[in-house]
């Protein structure tokens, strides 16, 4: 669908933010892979806008480190730097367990619908394990948790370095056996949706942040 056609009341800000959604899940989930060669005249007509929100959008990516621009090349997808990526994971772990502790959301009955609704995804996905499939639960998943806090910074410094390492996991699986990282996110899946039944997040945030530890070590190993 065209950016320029989305929901009726969606203002110019709210079509910025899904055309950069879009561009983002692409890259994370590699269908730019590192090297591809982002042109704003396709991009424009796939999309259905002018060029000026598709460049702010294509800003915004590159502060996030996911694009560079190269003189006389263009707009580049950037690749995981591994030595930044060791980085990043550290910052990720105390965040994720900050965010048990820093204006957490009150739990409510949607809120502990959808931990089990990730719970069912899981099994299903442990069931038939698929690489793209597993990528694209692990961001909804983050989406999930960093909703558990009203913290707006936190919210943003999560999503900001959660991105930068995401695609990380589409281009280690050949390394990895994908049926035991399924397995094992399935547990933090079960154990979330434990400690949401409990209204405990804290622990939900503990058990995050416990579980991006872990991967990390397998990751390097």
């Amino acid at each position: 669908m065209p950016v320029s056609e989305g929901n009726p009341g969606e203002d110019a800000r709210a079509r910025l933010q899904r055309l950069h959604d879009i561009l983002r899940s692409r890259i994370c989930l590699l269908d730019y892979p590192p090297g591809t060669r982002l042109s704003e005249e396709p991009l424009a007509a796939e999309f259905g806008t002018s060029r000026t929100p598709l460049r702010r959008a294509l800003a915004r990516l590159e502060d996030e480190g996911l694009i560079q621009t190269q003189h006389g090349v263009g707009t580049i997808v950037t690749d995981v730097d591994l030595a930044e990526m060791g980085r990043t994971y550290e910052l990720r772990r105390e965040l994720a367990g900050l965010a048990g502790r820093l204006s957490p959301v009150a739990v409510t009955p949607d809120i502990i619908a959808r931990a089990h609704r990730f719970v069912a995804r899981g099994r299903a996905l442990a069931r038939t394990p698929d690489p793209r499939e597993f990528a694209r639960l692990n961001m909804d998943f983050f989406h999930f948790g960093a909703a558990l806090t009203e913290n707006e910074a936190l919210r943003e410094a999560s999503e900001r370095l959660y991105y930068r390492t995401a695609r990380i996991w589409l281009k280690s699986i050949s390394r990895l056996d994908l049926g035991d990282e399924v397995r094992i996110f399935l547990t933090e899946l079960e154990q979330t949706a434990a400690a949401v039944d409990g209204h405990d997040l804290l622990a939900a945030a503990l058990i995050r942040q416990a579980h991006i530890s872990m991967c990390e070590a397998r990751l390097r190993a």
